[in-house]
């Protein structure tokens, strides 16, 4: 028992408080207390996670002002909101450190600060302190190479040196970044790509195999060795992290339904529609003949429940055929048999999990990263179709018929498959995720 004690480390996470955040962190806290590790997680009161899920891990909140600074949590706010965090959390969390410092056990040391990359304050604070600080980026590693390849490098290396990326249109991407940056998006930017030098090491959530073009011109750049250990929601244990309750119903109606019938619908947790969005969408659905599971979360139609808002006749003409909830269990949805095609917002986790079980994907981004995960599900994996311009229903009602029963829908459905495959490998025990794993361990 005291050579455990003499043994024993602490990992400070920060968490950035928004779902698609939240949730491959605390995976990620799951996976590296499965290795031995005390953990505490550090987060804003904004979205505050519930502990009493996670009794394992220690929980602190640190004051956050988002509520002073009357910053706007919309999509298009979003530099605006990030900026604010990263300067309103800075001193509480380096008292919050020195508190713990204070406090600590006597065998126990804190080995390491691991920080959500959109809270790059923690890097500083880390640097303050002495203490190691790792940068967990929970998008495409491709969004890495926006860091690490010096700015004049960048045409260069994304058009010539890497024919494999050239669908992704990084070139493109850089473009539309660079045109009218505000005063928030350029600090921003500035910071974190300040961060990501600094930092001793980044962990990302994806595979090698699904990303090694990129990776291999991330690790040639990068002055900070980078380690591939996902899909962090198969090497963590299942844990409940959802700031929305989640609907178990749709999972005994799935049950009734015919293997790879049924097309899940779901735009995560932050995308916006509108009134007409949602009549298309509708009767494309009830059009199309095929069984659908339709998330319609409150303040999916700003200002609306959303249901409210579904065209008379629509649940007439579908009866049991569709089924219509507020959020689900979605790792257990898109594993279920019946789940037969996913229509997406893009989302890297959703992208993710729904890779892992071999779900073909119909594809609709919004903003940010969706973007660039939609390039790659589409015209570099080859698992997905792009749903393009304007959402109509014929156009809808085309499209989940290709993905659901054409031959071009079962292409795609046996590369998705393939790609289930190579993840089973990457989690292996001497699989490319599991070793990253142990090398991250061994840094620590």
């Amino acid at each position: 028992m005291e050579q455990q004690e003499e043994n024993s480390s602490r990992l400070v996470l920060v968490l950035y408080p928004f779902q698609g955040h939240i949730n491959p962190m605390l995976q990620l806290a799951t996976i590296l207390h499965g290795k031995g590790y005390s953990i505490t997680i550090v987060h804003p009161e904004f979205n505050s996670p519930n502990p009493s899920n996670q009794p394992q891990f220690t929980f602190i909140s640190i004051p956050d002002k988002l509520l002073e600074s009357k910053v706007s949590l919309l999509p298009e706010d979003f530099m605006s909101l990030v900026l604010a965090l990263n300067k309103n959390c800075a001193a509480p969390f380096k008292k919050c450190l020195k508190q713990m410092l204070d406090e600590k056990h006597p065998h126990e040391c804190i080995a390491g600060i691991i920080y959500d990359a959109l809270m790059y304050f923690a890097q500083t604070v880390a640097d303050d302190l002495g203490f190691p600080g790792i940068s967990m980026r929970p998008t495409a590693a491709a969004m890495l190479l926006f860091a690490v390849i010096p700015h004049p490098d960048h045409e260069s290396v994304f058009e010539n040196q890497i024919p494999e990326l050239q669908p992704l249109q990084l070139k493109k991407m850089v473009t539309s970044m660079s045109q009218n940056p505000t005063d928030a998006m350029s600090e921003v930017r500035a910071a974190a790509l300040n961060a990501t030098k600094r930092s001793s090491a980044m962990i990302e959530n994806t595979m090698e195999f699904l990303e090694h073009a990129a990776l291999s011109k991330i690790k040639e750049y990068s002055p900070a060795p980078v380690f591939t250990i996902g899909p962090f929601h198969k090497l963590a244990p299942s844990i409940s992290s959802s700031l929305l309750k989640e609907d178990a119903h749709c999972i005994s109606w799935l049950d009734k339904q015919t293997p790879k019938s049924v097309i899940y619908v779901s735009f995560g947790s932050m995308a916006s529609l509108s009134e007409q969005n949602i009549v298309e969408i509708a009767w494309g659905l009830a059009n199309s003949e095929q069984p659908f599971l339709w998330v319609i979360r409150p303040g999916l139609i700003p200002g609306s429940e959303g249901t409210e808002l579904l065209p008379k006749g629509f649940q007439e003409k579908v009866g049991e055929r569709g089924c219509i909830v507020k959020w689900t269990p979605q790792k257990e949805v898109l594993a279920h048999v019946a789940v037969g095609g996913f229509w997406t917002h893009c989302g890297w986790n959703s992208t993710l999990e729904s890779v892992s079980e071999g779900v073909p994907m119909l594809c609709r981004p919004y903003f940010g990263d969706q973007v660039l995960n939609m390039r790659y599900i589409c015209y570099v994996w080859k698992i997905g179709l792009e749903l393009e311009n304007e959402l109509e229903r014929g156009k809808i009602e085309g499209a989940i018929k290709k993905l659901m029963l054409d031959a071009e829908g079962e292409e795609i459905r046996n590369k998705a498959m393939e790609l289930k495959e190579k993840t089973e490998d990457c989690l292996k025990e001497e699989g490319s995720s599991c070793r990253s794993l142990n090398e991250l361990t061994k840094l620590v």
